[in-house]
């Protein structure tokens, strides 16, 4: 059964599989607590814990929360809500870098300034097969990244390190993805022993090149056409026209859904990002998006394969 916050459920449901509840910058909030996006856990996880019972009330069951280690992951804050909400949250492990490595591990590790064993996998089989921290939670997702630079050095060790995760325990593995990189990701995991129809190619709804879309769907990954709401990297209509379009195709079987949206995000002045993304919230996908996909001709059985069916392989 797949894990939860609050321990494993039977059936998922409707699953949207790349959200946050929060990005946090650690040392801003320890040393500035006064700032007006200041942290209270309580008041935080309330506000949160609000917003995904809205979802809850649209259709939405779960989420998958892909906040790892590089975005602020505070898994007691999350386990926190997910008491307070019915909404199910499916923690994450894995490490989020474009680059380099935070010290801790650029500074251990093979080609490393110390050198010495390379601690990145054994800190995501812990987080799977004994929890996070001191929390009990275990992750159900493994996460890596690469965008602009390509597979760096410190990117291609994560992935490694994911690879070696994922194929000790089983747990499926999703990207953070820049077109054309998910051809590179595939290709790396391939070659590291990762069935790549156990991988989501994160963020590959931010393209509206179709035969890009089809390679990627050809190698057996699925698409995550996750980022609705986020109109400055690719308007509204073509994110839908795209989904339309590859469902046409026969393709309903290998896409997800969701917005890479936070609850709370202090990385971002939430006022700038409510005027920029008036969309990039929890009920864009329930609201907006699946009306205008069945404007398309996308069927009710297309839609239940891509927020019920598919999640439900995949995790």
């Amino acid at each position: 059964m797949p894990e939860t916050m609050t321990g494993p459920v039977a059936d998922l449901g409707a699953t949207l599989m790349h959200e946050h509840v929060f990005g946090l910058s650690p040392e801003i909030l320890w040393n500035w607590p006064d700032i007006p996006e200041g942290w209270d856990l309580e008041t935080r996880a309330r506000e949160a814990a609000a917003k995904l019972d809205a979802l809850k009330a649209e259709g939405i069951d779960s989420i998958v929360d892909l906040t790892v280690v590089g975005l602020g992951r505070y898994t007691p804050a999350v386990r926190r809500v997910a008491e307070l909400t019915s909404v199910n949250i499916v923690a994450a492990t894995g490490l989020y870098t474009y680059d380099a490595l935070p010290p801790y591990f650029g500074n251990r590790g093979p080609g490393s300034l110390f050198g010495g064993r390379d601690r990145l996998a054994e800190f995501f089989v812990r987080d799977i097969t004994t929890g996070i921290g001191r929390t009990g939670v275990k992750a159900g997702m493994l996460k890596c990244a690469s965008d602009h630079l390509g597979m760096t050095p410190g990117c291609e060790r994560v992935f490694r390190a994911v690879a070696e995760a994922h194929l000790e325990t089983g747990v499926p593995i999703t990207t953070h993805s820049a077109q054309p990189g998910g051809l590179e990701q595939q290709r790396l995991l391939a070659s590291l022993g990762v069935d790549l129809s156990r991988v989501v190619i994160g963020h590959a709804g931010d393209s509206t090149d179709l035969a890009y879309l089809e390679e990627l769907l050809a190698a057996g990954s699925y698409l995550g056409m996750d980022r609705f709401g986020i109109e400055t990297i690719s308007p509204f209509e073509d994110r839908v026209a795209v989904v339309a379009a590859l469902c046409e195709r026969g393709h309903a079987d290998r896409l997800v859904l969701s917005h890479d949206s936070y609850c709370f995000n202090d990385r971002f002045d939430a006022d700038v990002v409510r005027r920029r993304h008036p969309n990039y919230h929890l009920l864009h996908v329930s609201r907006d998006v699946l009306p205008a996909l069945r404007e398309r001709g996308v069927t009710e059985e297309q839609i239940h394969q891509m927020l019920v069916g598919n999640p439900r392989r995949i995790l």
